[in-house]
This record gives C-alpha cells, sequence and structure tokens, in this order.
C-alpha cells in the first residue's frame, strides 16, 4: 500500500443521467447537498446509444454550470466510432471540462459490432492523441478482476496497459472485501504502477439492487454480509442499517490502510453517502 499512502485523498461521487423531468428535480437536489462535502468531483456515467449519450451531456453541462463543481463525464468505446468520439471530447473541451472517466463500456443493446475499439487502453490512447494533457483520465480498476477477463493475469495485465496508455489514475469497481483491494494493489507495485487506486464504495441499502448488480458486475458480496441481508427480507429499514454499518466499516479500514480516497456510487441519492461521510468524520 506504500504507492497509496503517499497521495493525496481523493473523494467523489458518481451520478448516472436521469431519464425525466422529476428525475432532473431529483439529481439537481442531490448534487445540491453533496457538493457541501467539497468532493474533487462529480463523475457521470455515459450511455452509448444515442439518447442516453445526449443525456449525459445535458447532465454534464449542468453539473458544470455551478460554481465550484468539478464533472468528470464517463466516456465508453464501445459500439462507438473515432468520429464520434472525437466529436464528444471537442464538446466537452467547449465546455471547460478537463477530467474524463475513459472506459470500455458494455455493447449497446441491439449492436453486434464493437465499432472500432475493443479495449480502453485503446480509448486513453486516442484521447491522448486527440487532447494531449488536456483531460486528466480516470481508467477503472478491478479487484476482483473483470467478470469478462479471461484470467487474473490477464485483467492486471490489461489494468497496466490502461495505464501506460496514458491513465492519470483509477477508480475501483465496488467491493466488500478489502484485503482483494491490499492484494491488486500489490501487484500493481510489483509491476512497477505508481497511480493512485481509488477504491469504489456502493453504500447498501436495498439488497434484491444490489445482488443483481453485483451478479453484472462480478462484485462478490461476501457470504456473510449476503447471508445477514437475506434474513432481514422486506426490512428496508433493518437492511439499511446493517448496510451503513457494513460500508461505514468497509470505508474506515481502507481509509486507516492508506487508500487514497473514496468514490462513491451514489445512485443519485445524498443520504446514505452523506451518512456515511458523516460517521467517518470527513
Amino acid at each position: 500500500m506504500e504507492s497509496q499512502k503517499k497521495r493525496a485523498r481523493t473523494f467523489s461521487f458518481e451520478l448516472f443521467p436521469p431519464k425525466t423531468g422529476e428525475g432532473v428535480k431529483n439529481l439537481r437536489a442531490t448534487v445540491a447537498q453533496l457538493s457541501q462535502l467539497k468532493p474533487r468531483f462529480f463523475s457521470v456515467t455515459f450511455g452509448a446509444g444515442g439518447s442516453t449519450r445526449d443525456r449525459t451531456y445535458e447532465t454534464v453541462k449542468d453539473i458544470q454550470g455551478r460554481k465550484g463543481i468539478e464533472v468528470a463525464p464517463h466516456l465508453s468505446c464501445i459500439g462507438s466510432t473515432r468520429r464520434q468520439l472525437r466529436d464528444i471530447l471537442q464538446s466537452y473541451v467547449d465546455l471547460s471540462i478537463k477530467h474524463i472517466v475513459a472506459l470500455r463500456g458494455d455493447l449497446p443493446s441491439g449492436m453486434v459490432a464493437p465499432g472500432e475499439f475493443h479495449y480502453a487502453n485503446e480509448l486513453v490512447e486516442f484521447i491522448r492523441k486527440e487532447t494531449g494533457d488536456h483531460f486528466y483520465i480516470e481508467v477503472a480498476a478491478y479487484p476482483e478482476f473483470h467478470p469478462q477477463a479471461p484470467s487474473a493475469e490477464a485483467d492486471i495485465a490489461h489494468f497496466k496497459r490502461k495505464v501506460e496508455a496514458g491513465a492519470n489514475s483509477a477508480i475501483t469497481q465496488y467491493f466488500f472485501n478489502p484485503d482483494a483491494y491490499y492484494r491488486f494493489i500489490d501487484e500493481c507495485e510489483a509491476m512497477g504502477l505508481d497511480i493512485a487506486i481509488v477504491p469504489g464504495i456502493m453504500p447498501i441499502t436495498n439488497y434484491k439492487q444490489l445482488a443483481r448488480f453485483s451478479d453484472a458486475c462480478g462484485a462478490e458480496i461476501p457470504r456473510w454480509i449476503r447471508r445477514r441481508l437475506e434474513s432481514y427480507g422486506d426490512d428496508i429499514d433493518a437492511i439499511r442499517a446493517f448496510g451503513l454499518d457494513v460500508t461505514t466499516m468497509l470505508c474506515d479500514q481502507l481509509l486507516q490502510a492508506g487508500a487514497p480516497g473514496l468514490h462513491f456510487y451514489t445512485l443519485n441519492r445524498a443520504g446514505p453517502t452523506s451518512t456515511i461521510w458523516e460517521r467517518l468524520g470527513l
């Protein structure tokens, strides 16, 4: 963890583009509340399809217009052409955006070909070629390994390629086993990788939703957590109370061990993240 302990701590919050007018209103309230915690940035997820891609841009534009807030749009390359990505990058340059989260992404529904890019390291290389050092580039890291990786070794090697392509730092997929993160950092250090790798944190408030997300992205819910959550059935208050205890404990362990900050997957809700923040004394 020595490579991480020397880093200045970075705290950030992830949002997704709302689909309705009510969602826009709720998101603005969430941003207003969480901005009081003075995060380094808000990230906004990216939809590869036309309408969802437009919602990402509009959400980024709306947040960027607020004084003192930095926004980092996600940009995924799968299913996109160089021309499309070049246009998106230019639109963010025009908005004075200087922070990008570069991802491979998932193939949009109904699309059979991946497009001109296959991997995130190709996107990082493209961004550097097109814009030089204009953007600070985040990439994804997977302490429990990407679900489509053929092996643990291949996944670490791919992460190394993203770093060597020009990434400045990384945000991990969420996890609940801190040892997976510590081991991942050890392996990165052994390969000479020296960038900040910020743990991704998913506050636990809804077990069914969490189980669905975790099955899709390969994030393991430890058996003791899963069984306890199952035992609460439909008792939302009990699930939320236990989930906040577990997540706060995880965050505290990571920070005590030297993690260079935390990145919260807020699901556009301020309450759970704010509660964890207060409990940690941040």
